[in-house]
């Protein structure tokens, strides 16, 4: 499977517009590094498995979509729901 591009994250996020292609662009790469640097790998290669590249998906999204530190009036999650069990069989523990 090829790396991870834009035209795959907004697909999932059903975005069908230009306008937010350097934000998503941004999005995409911020959830690449956090979810590398958890689990120590490389989401964007060829061979990241399944639950990694959902996991980038996963949080390209959540960063979209809740663009604020702090939400007046809704219920907010620090992360989606699953988002950390896609990862928990690959997170990477230092001691």
């Amino acid at each position: 499977m090829p790396a991870m591009t834009l035209d795959q994250a907004k697909a999932h996020l059903n975005v069908t517009f230009d306008a937010d292609d350097t934000l998503l662009t941004d999005k995409l790469a911020a959830a690449k590094a956090w979810v590398s640097a958890y689990t120590a790998s490389d989401p964007d290669a060829d061979t990241a498995p399944a639950p990694i590249r959902e996991a980038v998906l996963q949080l390209t999204a959540h960063l979209y979509q809740n663009r604020e530190v702090s939400l007046l009036g809704v219920t907010a999650m620090a992360l989606p729901f699953g988002f950390l069990d896609l990862l928990a069989p690959y997170r990477a523990f230092a001691f």
